[in-house]
Formats: C-alpha cells, sequence, structure tokens
C-alpha cells in the first residue's frame, strides 16, 4: 500500500526539481542530479545514528596500519550496521552551514570520498560528480542541500518527534524509501518517454511476466532459498516484481521461510546506478553486491555470474541492438567458444554456435539465460522475456536465431508465447511477445507449445505516455494467465505439438547442361581469363603477344600504364577519362605477374591446337567433348594442368537444356543408384564393352533452388520431393549434405482472421445507390449548360 506519506514525500521531492533546477537544467536532465542527492540523503540520514562508532572504528583500524579498502570493508560495515558507510566527519547537515559555494564544493567532495566503495560506485556511474562544479557556479548546490533537510519531509529510519515527545513524521523504513525511489525513476522515465524503453519496461507488463513465470508451480513453492535473475536488468524494477510476486504467492500457499537473493547485470552505467542504489535503499545489501554493470560488464561478452544458476530469470532484452563489439570480444563468429552458446543437438556430432547475426543480439540474452538453468531442483528453472516479432522467424535454417529455436523447442523447455497488445512501450508500437520457459513442464504440457493471442486484452490510458496508449489492467492479466493456465483451445489459446514449428530445408539440385564447340573467337578470347580481362584486353592491344612470350621485356612499361590509370581513375570525377578501367590493389598486382600471361599464353596455344584438330564441330554432350579433346591433347603432345583443362573447355561451352548432362564423378562397380540424392545408374557406351554404371552429376549452380519441407510432413522429405518437385523438375535431385533443419513460429498464421466480404446483394445496393446520385449531379450539369 502507498501511504499517504510516501506520496507526500514523492511530491515534495518531485518538486524540489522544478523549484531549485528549472533554470539550470533542461527537464530531460533533472533526474541526473535529483536521484543521486536523494540516495545521499537517504543513506546520510540512515548513518546518522552510528556515524560516531563508525569514526571511531575507522581510526582504530588505521591506527593498526590496515588501510586496503577490502580489510576496511567488513569491520566498517559491521560498525556501520548497514552495507555502506561514510568515514568523513561530514554529515549533510553540516554541508549546509557552509557559507561559501567553494568550501561547500570542498567539503562535499570530501564527504563523497568518504563513503564505502559501493556508494562511489554507485556515484561514478551516476556521472554525479561532474555535475558538481556547474551546481556550484549556480550557488544549486547548497539550496538543494537545504531542500533535501526540510522538516516537511523525513527520509530518516527514525520518527522526528515535537516537543512534546509525539511522533510529527513517522520514520521511512527501507522498503517505503525503496519504494519512493522506484517512483520518482518511474517519472522520470515517463518524463522522457524517447529514452524510456531502452531500459524501462511497464510495470503492468512485468506484473504479467511474473504471473507466467510463477502461477504454474505456486503450490509447489517451498521454504528455501531461490536464486533470481536479470540480464539486462536496468534500474532493476524486473527483479523487485518477481520478488514481491514470489513472496505473495508462497504466502498464499502457506509457504514460509522464503529467502530471495537478487542477481542482475546491466552495461548503461546510470540504470545500473539506479539498481544498485534501490536495493542499498531497500536494505538489501547482498542484493547490491549481486548486482554487476556498467560498460565493461555487457552480459554477452563478459558474463558476471559464469558459473551460476538460477531459479528464476526474467528480462527485457534491447531489441535491433548491434552486438557486433560482443561478438569480436568473444573470436568472432567463426571462433566463439563460450559454453552458453556452443550446443549439440541430438542426433549430431559437430557442436553448433547459437551466435546470432551482429545486427541484432536479443536472442543471445535468451541462449545467455536458457545455459543458466538448474537441472538439478525438483523445480527447475522458469524464465519470462521479452522480444520483438523477430525472434519468432528471423534467420534461416542452421543460422543462429533458428537454432536457439530449435535448441529450446528439441529441449521441450518452450511453454508458452503470448502475444502482447500493440503500444504497450514508452517508445515503441511494435508487437512484443514474452517467451515462458521451463525445464520442468508439467506432464499436460509436454511436447507441447501453447500460443496466446493477447493483442485485443488491454485497456485504454487516460493519457498516452509517449507511444504507450494502453495497459494491462488486473483484469486484462487475469484473461491473459487463465487461458495459460486453463491450457485449453480457445480462440485466443492454440496449442501445437513441438514439431509443428519445425522444418527441413532441403537443397534441389539439377544438373548442368552444356553445349561445347571450338571457335576462334572463343579461343582468342583464352587470353583474358585470368581476370581483369578488360584490362588485359587493353593491355594486349598495346604490347601483343610480349605479354605471354616475353613479359620480362614489357613489365616496366605494364607497370608505368597501370600507374597511369590509377591516376586518372583517381582522378577528378568530372574530368575521370571512362574508358580507364578502375582496378584494385590486388588486381594490379595480379597483372604484374608473368605467371598469368603465361599461363592465359598456354591455354590459346592448346586451343587453337584442338581448333585445327577437331574443326568447330558442335557437341551435345560435355562428357564426350572433354573424352574427345583429351584424346586429341594425348595424340598432340599438348599438356595443361588438370584445372586449366577444364576452365579451357569450359570458355568453349555454353548452357543448353536440351543437352546432356555433365558428369562430375563416375561410382565403382557396386555402388548403389540413389536417384533422389543425385546417383544415377547410366549406360556407358564409350568403353569397349557397354556397362551399367552409377554417375553424379554436376549441379547447375543457376538453376539450384530450396524448399522448406515440415517436420510433420506425412512421409517425410522423399514423399514431399515426389510430389511437390519432381513432376515438374524430372531431374531433379536432393543434395543430402545440404540439409538443415530449422524453426520459426508464426503468430499470423494461426491466428489471422480474415476480413468477412460484403454479400453481392450489398456491393450491388451500393451501386446502384451511386448512379442514381450520379444520374442527378449529370443532370443539373447538364441543364446548368443550356442556360
Amino acid at each position: 500500500m502507498y501511504s499517504a506519506q510516501q506520496s507526500r514525500i514523492e511530491s515534495f521531492i518531485w518538486g524540489i526539481a522544478d523549484d531549485v533546477l528549472r533554470d539550470v537544467y533542461v527537464r530531460g536532465k533533472y533526474r541526473d542530479v535529483i536521484l543521486p542527492m536523494l540516495v545521499l540523503r537517504r543513506f546520510d540520514a540512515v548513518l546518522e545514528k552510528t556515524k560516531d562508532a563508525v569514526l571511531r572504528t575507522h581510526e582504530e583500524l588505521r591506527s593498526l596500519g590496515l588501510v586496503d579498502p577490502e580489510q576496511l570493508d567488513f569491520p566498517l560495515r559491521e560498525a556501520a550496521g548497514e552495507a555502506f558507510y561514510n568515514t568523513s566527519p561530514f554529515t549533510l547537515q553540516k554541508l549546509s552551514k557552509r557559507t561559501t559555494a567553494q568550501q561547500l564544493r570542498s567539503d562535499f567532495e570530501a564527504y563523497l570520498d568518504g563513503f564505502s566503495p559501493n556508494v562511489k560506485e554507485i556515484l561514478d556511474n551516476f556521472e554525479f560528480r561532474n555535475q558538481i562544479p556547474k551546481l556550484t557556479r549556480n550557488d544549486t548546490l547548497g539550496m538543494l542541500i537545504n531542500k533535501l533537510l526540510s522538516p516537511e519531509i523525513n527520509l530518516s529510519p527514525e520518527p522526528v518527534l515535537d516537543a512534546y515527545g509525539r511522533v510529527r513524521l513517522p520514520g521511512l523504513d527501507n522498503h517505503a524509501m525503496g519504494t519512493i525511489f522506484e517512483n520518482l525513476v518511474r517519472r522520470f522515465n515517463e518524463e522522457n518517454n524517447e529514452e524510456a524503453g531502452e531500459h524501462w519496461t511497464p510495470r503492468d507488463v512485468v506484473k504479467l511476466m511474473t504471473r507466467l513465470m510463477f502461477l504454474p508451480i505456486a503450490g509447489k513453492i517451498k521454504g528455501g532459498t531461490y536464486l533470481l535473475y536479470d540480464g539486462a536488468c536496468g534500474t532493476g524494477g524486473m527483479l523487485t516484481v518477481a520478488e514481491e510476486t514470489l513472496r505473495s504467492l508462497a504466502a498464499e500457499h502457506g509457504a514460509k521461510d522464503i529467502v530471495t537473493r537478487l542477481y542482475g547485470q546491466e552495461i548503461n552505467s546510470e540504470t545500473y546506478a539506479i539498481c544498485k542504489a534501490d536495493m542499498l535503499l531497500k536494505g538489501d545489501g547482498d542484493a547490491a553486491d549481486n548486482i554487476k554493470g556498467g560498460p565493461e560488464w555487457s552480459t554477452l561478452s563478459n558474463d558476471a555470474f559464469p558459473r551460476q544458476q538460477f531459479d528464476f530469470m526474467l528480462a527485457n532484452p534491447p531489441y535491433g541492438k548491434s552486438w557486433k563489439a560482443d561478438l569480436e570480444r568473444l573470436g568472432g563468429k567463426a571462433n566463439i567458444s563460450d559454453p552458453r552458446f556452443i550446443v549439440t543437438f541430438d542426433g549430431e556430432t559437430k557442436p553448433s554456435s547459437l551466435a546470432t547475426s551482429s545486427s541484432d543480439g536479443q536472442m543471445m540474452f535468451l541462449a545467455n539465460m536458457v545455459s543458466k538453468m538448474k537441472s538439478e531442483s525438483p523445480l527447475g528453472s522458469r524464465i519470462a522475456e521479452i522480444h520483438n516479432g523477430s525472434s519468432l522467424f528471423t534467420g534461416d535454417a542452421g543460422s543462429g536465431e533458428s537454432d536457439i529455436r530449435r535448441w529450446i523447442v528439441e529441449n521441450d523447455w518452450l511453454e508458452a508465447i503470448v502475444a502482447l497488445p500493440l503500444n504497450m512501450f514508452y517508445n515503441t508500437g511494435i508487437a512484443t511477445y514474452i517467451w515462458v520457459i521451463t525445464n520442468r513442464k508439467s506432464e499436460a504440457r509436454k511436447g507441447k507449445v501453447q500460443l496466446i493471442d493477447a493483442t485485443g486484452w488491454s485497456t485504454p490510458l487516460r493519457k498516452n505516455l509517449g507511444s504507450k496508449n494502453c495497459e494491462l489492467s488486473a483484469v486484462d492479466v487475469g484473461r491473459v494467465t487463465q487461458a495459460f493456465m486453463d491450457f485449453a483451445e480457445t480462440g485466443q489459446s492454440k496449442i501445437f505439438p513441438n514439431e509443428k514449428f519445425g522444418y527441413w530445408k532441403i537443397t534441389v539440385e539439377r544438373p548442368l547442361r552444356l553445349r561445347s564447340q571450338f571457335t576462334k573467337a572463343r579461343v582468342d578470347a583464352l587470353r583474358f581469363v585470368s581476370g581483369e580481362a578488360e584490362a588485359r584486353e587493353l593491355l594486349y592491344e598495346k604490347f601483343g603477344d610480349d605479354l605471354f612470350t616475353d613479359f620480362a621485356g614489357v613489365v616496366k612499361q605494364v607497370r608505368e600504364q597501370l600507374e597511369s590509370w590509377a591516376h586518372a581513375a583517381g582522378s577528378d570525377e568530372d574530368g575521370a577519362d571512362p574508358d580507364v578501367p578502375v582496378l584494385k590493389e590486388a588486381a594490379r598486382k595480379k597483372l604484374l605477374k608473368a605467371q598469368t600471361w603465361e599461363r592465359d599464353g598456354q591455354l590459346v596455344k592448346v586451343g587453337a591446337a584442338l581448333l585445327d584438330d577437331m574443326g568447330e564441330q558442335v557437341f551435345n554432350d560435355y562428357n564426350e567433348f572433354q573424352r574427345q579433346a583429351g584424346l586429341v591433347m594425348g595424340r598432340l603432345g599438348l599438356k595443361l594442368s588438370p584445372a586449366d583443362r577444364e576452365v579451357m573447355l569450359r570458355c568453349m561451352s555454353w548452357r543448353d537444356e536440351t543437352a546432356k548432362p555433365v558428369i562430375l564423378k563416375r561410382y565403382k562397380a557396386g555402388a548403389v543408384a540413389r536417384p533422389l540424392y543425385g546417383l544415377y545408374e547410366i549406360e556407358e557406351t564409350t568403353l569397349a564393352k557397354p556397362q551399367t554404371l552409377v554417375v553424379e552429376y554436376e549441379p547447375d549452380s543457376e538453376l539450384r533452388d530450396t524448399e522448406r519441407v515440415p517436420l510433420l510432413e506425412p512421409g517425410g522429405i522423399e514423399a514431399f520431393f515426389q510430389r511437390e518437385v519432381l513432376p515438374y523438375v524430372k531431374d531433379a535431385w536432393i543434395k543430402e549434405t545440404a540439409t538443415k533443419k530449422g524453426y520459426e513460429i508464426s503468430f499470423t498464421r494461426h491466428f489471422y482472421k480474415p476480413p468477412v466480404l460484403r454479400s453481392l446483394e450489398e456491393i450491388r445496393a451500393d451501386i446502384m445507390a451511386l448512379e442514381k446520385e450520379t444520374e442527378g449531379l449529370l443532370g443539373n450539369l447538364f441543364e446548368g449548360d443550356s442556360e
């Protein structure tokens, strides 16, 4: 319950911003000052009664020669009775009596230096010290301190008494202080709508997430310690609500002695500072120590809890945000070795990387959480994470995105996905979804996934908050959780077997078919087959056959020519010569290699000899053309490497769908034909004694295609291929080694409702009415003309 006292304090502090900072900061920057100052005032009030004890302990420790902060930390916490302390001689009350701005600044900075390392870390991440010069120049620092010390509010845990010993202002416990702080953070975020969505998930969405996470096992929760984790914790609101929900549901079911431990990681300095401060303000020093953050603590590349497993996990990771820098720190896609992102699927021996496209790392956060699930505890782990629509379908089979979905679904961890209403967040109206994951499904849910369309269950806001124009009321949350717990087929709830979302991506090949013929033009073109044909042709026009027979004699002139072209290509665009080839450095180096010219010259020599011997006969069978050319080369004593020979023959050939397929490989006797997979039986007639061989044809990359075969396809891949492919392309086959398994989830396919079309009678009536109306208008027009 939010008391009148808490509401009054919140309003008072909110008013300080307008009263003191209006002409010093723009409105969007108020929180940079108010939030850290509020934290300081609360800490100052909490430490007031043990201030002398801390100073004495600090002096005693120093007299013993202990100066290491790590050695001092524990005993000073003990002396303060809190998870933080201050060893400076100052308090805010003393600082408020400073008469000059410069003296106040000096003493205030000394006061900040006296705080324990965890508080100094918070202030550093707030970058609060950067504000002090500005506050000093405008003589605002003293005003802020005096406002926060106002007798109108009490931020101390101790009550304020009047002259008669009666309570004038009650003390503020840690929970109440934390609630005030959270509400101020929320109000500042809502004021800054353009930034809110980056680190603030609306509380109504978080409440739904926590209900989905806890309700299925609420009756099974027993006394004990539970670990909660958020890998993109922002200001910590999700962890707070999750903790409250867990305790509430446990109490409803009679569970006692529930202990929670909160863990979080956050890369943004300011939101990390807010989160850690909130934990300390609530008196939870252990939780504050378990929050790791700042720019060096990216969850994806620097896991703060590498060997830790958690009972409950939830997060709202950033959508569409590049994680390229993290990927590089992990070694790049090809060399990633972090065990969180390397898995081996059932039936496979080679590990697979779950690394997604570097342009969007949101699913990597999901993979991170899945890697931290408990495998030994009776309740296992439960996860609720928000994603946008791309996580449902982005990524082809074999991609990191698809493999993350595959890993989760094939392990039977995906319990449900809930589609949220549009415009639920402050800075975006996009479609969002809650993924609910567990490694302890109930018997009824095993092997199944529930999709819930909650897009129509929301309540309009009276006033928009940025893009957010609706919220999930208690009734709306109840409808979603009821559909989830009922686990039944309705208009908004669909249940599917896991395999429904999987498919095989098969590669369909067709044979390369070539016609071949030696001609003078094709043989002449062999001079330039080593690449950069335009440049080679221009050089040949200038230097002739010397390029092939005496390259050493012309290399200097060739180099000068290339430098001339480079200069012309690099000049002003308006004056550049369009006839000058533009060459990269690697291409220029290749043109200066004698071996490339000698090789092309040899190709021309052999090609010309074959042309003279074989003439311009057209071959409809490349295999026979290849055989005949080989015989002639052997007879004439012409030699080329196998690769160069193939280059020459391919330059004499072109695609023709009426030609015979090109044979890539002939198998030894005993090989089994598998025509669906590209192994065909043929009659070999070129041998002295014809025989039946099994051959593999060379695929034509231009005719290559892919098909998706559902995992639930009756008869599997082969039945699909025979029904959907072979009737239309009889020479096609499946490239078995290229087959990949993929997973995607389409809400639109399962929940789309086509609009109801009007009847023909209604359409006809409208047309007739329009015709009558048009006739009257035309009549008036013609009457006007006659006048």
